[in-house]
C-alpha cells in the first residue's frame, strides 16, 4: 500500500475486546467483528475544517505543516499515556481539526476540546500550580498531555476503547448506564465511528511504513555479489 496515498481497496473489520485488544480482518470472521473503513469512494470523512475523501484526509494527517510540527507533543503524550500516537492523531482530527486555538461554544478548548472541568481533574497538582487550568489547555504541549492521560484514563475505567471514546463524546455516566457500551445516540455513534475509522486507516499506514523500512534496511544490510 502506497505512503497514505490513498484508502485500502477493501474494508477493514474489527472490534475491541474487553481487554482492550484490537482485532482486525478483511472480512468479519464472527459477529463481533463491525466494519471500519469503507470501500474507496462510498463516503467522505467529515473532521473540522476538512469535508475530503478519506485517502486525501491521511495525507494531509501525514505531511500537513500544523500536523507534522505537533508530532514530537503528540508521541510524547502517547508514550506517557501508554496510547498509540495514531490515536491522538485521529482523536485531534476529529475534535479540533489541529486547531490548538478552537474553543466551542460549550467552552471546549484547544487540540482535544477538554472542557475546563475535564482539566482540572486530569491537570497534575504541579500543572495546576502553574497556570490557570484554561491557560493550560490552550497551550498544545499541556492540552495533549492531559487530553491523552484523560482517555488513557477512560479506557481504564470502561474496559475498551469504544467506550472510552464514547465517554470522551457523551460523557462517563451515559456510557456506564449503558453498561460501558457506546450508548445509542447518534452523535456519539458516528464520533466514535470516526475515530475508529481514521485510528485503523493510520495504523494501517504506520504498519505498512514499519514493514518497508525493515524491508529495506534487511535488503541494504545484505551482501551483494562481486
Amino acid at each position: 500500500m502506497g505512503a497514505l496515498a490513498a484508502p485500502a481497496q477493501t474494508p477493514l473489520y474489527g472490534f475491541v475486546d474487553g481487554r482492550g485488544v484490537a482485532h482486525l480482518a478483511p472480512q468479519p470472521l464472527d459477529t463481533r467483528f463491525e466494519p471500519l473503513l469503507r470501500e474507496r469512494g462510498e463516503s467522505r470523512v467529515r473532521v473540522p475544517g476538512k469535508s475530503i475523501d478519506r485517502g486525501s484526509l491521511l495525507t494531509w494527517l501525514e505531511f500537513a505543516p500544523e500536523v507534522k510540527s505537533l508530532m514530537p507533543l503528540m508521541r510524547q503524550a502517547a508514550a506517557s499515556s501508554g496510547l498509540d500516537v495514531e490515536l491522538l492523531k485521529a482523536v485531534i482530527a476529529v475534535e479540533s481539526g489541529f486547531r490548538a486555538d478552537q474553543v466551542s461554544p460549550a467552552g471546549a478548548i484547544g487540540l482535544m476540546q477538554l472542557m475546563p472541568a475535564a482539566g482540572e481533574r486530569y491537570a497534575t497538582r504541579g500543572e495546576r500550580a502553574s497556570a490557570p487550568v484554561e491557560t493550560l489547555l490552550r497551550d498544545p504541549r499541556h492540552n495533549l498531555t492531559i487530553g491523552a492521560r484523560m482517555l488513557a484514563d477512560l479506557w481504564r475505567r470502561t474496559g475498551s476503547i469504544d467506550a472510552a471514546l464514547a465517554a470522551w463524546n457523551a460523557g462517563e455516566g451515559r456510557v456506564r448506564r449503558a453498561g460501558n457500551r457506546v450508548p445509542d445516540i447518534a452523535e456519539t455513534r458516528a464520533h466514535v465511528h470516526l475515530v475508529l475509522e481514521l485510528y485503523w486507516s493510520l495504523l494501517q499506514n504506520s504498519q505498512s511504513q514499519r514493514a518497508r523500512s525493515l524491508r529495506f534496511a534487511s535488503e541494504s544490510s545484505a551482501p551483494h555479489p562481486d
